[in-house]
């Protein structure tokens, strides 16, 4: 049965019975026959074929088992490996996923002192912003999530491992100084904004902020990166709400400027498992080395 799921698998990834066959080296007919087992098997069509445009279409179950059959198969692997690797040095692959700031700032260091203490253990790791990665992790793409926006929470289990501060910058050549009497509001609205695309987890922090100190503003750009970001705005193109681990170099530099708040902002970046029984046991050994780091 496990052939037949992992079958399946491919077909709805590849979305055609011939590119599925070709993915896992497989001929057409082996795989229709794969499908037609599992359909059977379970007493219901997976699949809809429409002859005319050569399309596939997944039923509702269908895509009730394709999640299912990801979860299995990545069980059975895991327990193959821990079973191989019982005497040995941990090995196997880890499937992280990583929101942008998190990836680019604190990630390489976190990587780097896990793969010195666990050198047989390969790494597969995914950038993106906090939806697209949360999406990754509702579809057992990757094993572990490090996300720094508002995600739901089902059945996983999270916590926070970093606490980042958010702040408000500008050119250095911006007109301000720390001893002004006048409110945020007054001084920056109907200012040019530099965010992020939506789904990022900076772009829910700007927009908290803008509402807390009730500023409205002029214009918003939006850019794909911190770091088109941080350009954006020492090239005078607007100013921003952003994490200190993105500017505190250029700030050092004298190429930007952080405006103080009267309010503090924070935010925590988290982590994503997926429930105690099908956390793996690499899973779990990057979990307590992070944590370990003490970064709270």
């Amino acid at each position: 049965m496990i052939d037949e799921l992992k079958t399946f698998i491919a077909v709805v990834d590849e979305k055609s019975f011939t590119k599925a066959a070709s993915s896992i080296n497989m001929s057409q007919p082996s795989v229709s026959l794969h499908i037609a087992r599992l359909e059977k098997y379970f007493n219901t069509t997976l699949i809809e074929r429409s002859n005319k445009q050569r399309n596939i279409f997944i039923t509702q179950t269908g895509e009730m088992l394709y999640k299912r059959a990801k979860q299995l198969v990545t069980i059975l692997e895991e327990t193959k490996e821990e079973l191989s690797n019982y005497h040995n040095s941990p090995s196997g692959t880890l499937k992280l996923g990583s929101s942008m700031t998190i990836g680019e700032f604190l990630l390489p260091s976190i990587l780097g002192d896990f793969v010195k203490e666990f050198p047989n253990i390969k790494l597969e790791v995914t950038i993106h912003n906090t939806k697209d990665i949360y999406t990754k992790f509702k579809n057992y793409d990757i094993d572990i999530a490090l996300i720094e926006g508002t995600v739901p929470v089902h059945n996983y289990r999270h916590g926070n491992f970093y606490k980042d501060t958010m702040v408000l910058v500008v050119p250095n050549s911006y007109p301000y100084e720390d001893n002004e009497e006048i409110t945020l509001k007054e001084h920056l609205s109907d200012q040019t904004w530099i965010n992020r695309e939506e789904g990022s987890g900076t772009g829910e922090n700007l927009k908290i902020f803008l509402d807390h100190e009730g500023i409205s503003p002029k214009n918003l750009i939006i850019l794909g990166s911190n770091y088109a970001i941080k350009e954006a705005v020492k090239n005078n193109l607007g100013i921003t709400f952003i994490s200190s681990l993105v500017v505190n170099e250029a700030v050092k530099k004298n190429e930007l400027k952080i405006i103080p708040t009267k309010t503090q902002y924070n935010r925590y970046f988290s982590y994503l498992v997926h429930k105690e029984n099908s956390v793996s046991k690499l899973a779990s050994l990057f979990l307590d080395r992070l944590l370990k780091k003490g970064m709270l």
